[in-house]
This record gives C-alpha cells, structure tokens and sequence, in this order.
C-alpha cells in the first residue's frame, strides 16, 4: 500500500511537470473556456419568490457566453449544458478536461438554510391545567446578501456547511454516485494523495481568478463575502483553474429582482468578462 501510493505521488509529478514544461516552451495562452450552469433538470428545487436558482444560472451562463466570445474572438466557449436539463457533477468537469479548457466558471445562486422552529400556537385545559399546543413553523432569512466565490479545497463530505452540502448535493440524485466519486467520498490514501496534488496544481490559479473575480463583484457595489476553499464534487477533478461563483443569494428578493433584470444581467456578466480578460493578461504573461 505504501509502496503503491509513492507510485502515485512519481507517476503524478512527472507528468504535471512534463505539461508544465509544454506549456512553457509553446507560449500559454488561454483559447477554452467552459461555463458551467449549476443545476438543471430534476435537481432544481432551490428558489426564490418566483424564481429558480437553475433558470437564473442558465441565462446568466448564456449571456456570459455570448458576451465573451464577442469581446475575445479568440477564445472557444463550451456550455456544459444550454437546456434544462440534469448533468451530472462528474459529467461537467469531464467535459472540460476532455475539451482540455484553461479555465472552468461554475454558475449558482446562493440560498439561506431553512430554520425550523415550534411554537406555542394555543393552550387547552386538560384535567384543570393548560397545557400548550405547539405547532411547527419554518423560516429563513431573506436579509442576507452578497457574492462569494468558491475553489476546491480538501475538506470531507462530512465537514461541510449548509452552502457545500447544498451544492454537493447534486450528485446524489445520480444512479451510481458511488462510482461516480470515488475517491471523492472514500477515504483511501491514494484518492487523497491524488486528489491534493491536482488541486494544488491548480490551487493558486483558481485562488488569483476568484480574487480577481470578487473584486469585480465589489466594483460593482456588491457585498464580498470572499473566496473559500471548499470540498465540491463539480471541482474536484478539475484539470485547470476552476471556480464555483455565487452571483447572489435567490432567498433575498432584492438580489432575486436583480439578478433576474437586464441591468442586474449586464452588471454581473461584464464583472466576470472582466475578471476573466484581467486573468488571461497576468496567466499568458507571468505564470
């Protein structure tokens, strides 16, 4: 077993450091962009007042689309869906690895948890006494605001937040979700050995383009919630700089109004643009 995973570690580093050679030697530049839509199909239950999480997440993935090939001609766009429609998780970073993409922008809306709470609702008398009834009530917060922006971290399934669980959540409503990620799930030295050494590749990438990527955000006069590592299933094989973006939270109906109007539509399309021109100047430049 040991001998198997310092296998891995060399068979892994000898490669990384051949494509980094490659890449080197040829001039990098960044030609494939993948836009993912979060979501889609039967997974689609997070919403808001009159809005699904799913539909916002494609228009904005289209609209980005569009507007990213008419201001970079050079640059290849792939949709990893442009419907309705339920991909899996590992389906979607497979398509970029396949399409070898220099950069994966997953799309989602944010959402709070829903409290549940009892509450005295009326009293009866039994035998002389009052005794309360309770009734069972749900809330949620409809306050919260902002954007936030996520890159593959090494945090178990087990130790995630509500946000990450919500987000992971996804590859449960797969037939084999147990094939599917294994080593994602599993606890296996290897899996852990390989899975770290392909985020780390691409750790500092991810982490400069979702900087850059908030920033415009904030530009834009919008809540920074930050940048995060997190254990995400849609970014855990990830052969390039990958980020999951939270353009807003569906829960709040003033973010809800905004995201779903053009102007909203416009702001946080050109933000990303944006971010994405500054990235691909510093990557073909200075990595």
């Amino acid at each position: 077993m040991y001998l198997k995973s310092i296998l891995t570690i060399i068979i892994y580093l000898v490669l990384s450091n051949t494509i980094d050679n490659q890449a080197f030697a040829q001039g990098y530049k960044i030609k494939t962009i993948v836009i993912d839509a979060g979501h889609g199909g039967k997974d689609g239950a997070t919403h808001g007042v009159y809005s699904k999480e799913k539909d916002v997440a494609l228009k904005t993935a289209l609209n980005l689309g569009r507007a990213l090939q008419d201001s970079l001609k050079d640059i290849k766009v792939i949709y990893t869906r442009e419907s309705d429609v339920f991909i899996p998780l590992y389906e979607r970073i497979n398509i970029a690895n396949n399409a070898k993409a220099d950069l994966f922008i997953s799309i989602h809306l944010n959402d709070m948890p829903v409290r549940v709470s009892r509450v005295v609702d009326y009293y009866k008398k039994v035998r002389g006494r009052k005794v309360p009834v309770y009734r069972t009530i749900t809330s949620k917060s409809t306050s919260t605001r902002g954007t936030e922006t996520f890159v593959s971290g090494t945090r178990r399934l087990d130790e995630q937040d509500e946000v990450i669980k919500r987000e992971n959540a996804s590859m449960f409503l797969e037939e084999n979700y147990q094939k599917n990620y294994e080593g994602f799930i599993a606890n296996t030295p290897e899996s852990d050995i390989m899975l770290s050494l392909m985020k780390q590749t691409n750790r500092e990438r991810s982490l400069k383009f979702a900087s850059m990527l908030q920033q415009e955000y904030v530009n834009a006069g919008r809540i920074n919630r930050g940048v995060q590592e997190k254990s995400l299933a849609v970014l855990a094989r990830a052969a390039m700089p990958a980020v999951l973006t939270e353009i807003g939270f569906v829960s709040n109906p003033q973010e809800e109004d905004y995201m779903n109007s053009a102007e909203g539509q416009n702001e946080i399309v050109s933000g990303i643009i944006k971010a994405i021109k500054n990235y691909k100047r510093i990557a073909e430049t200075s990595f």
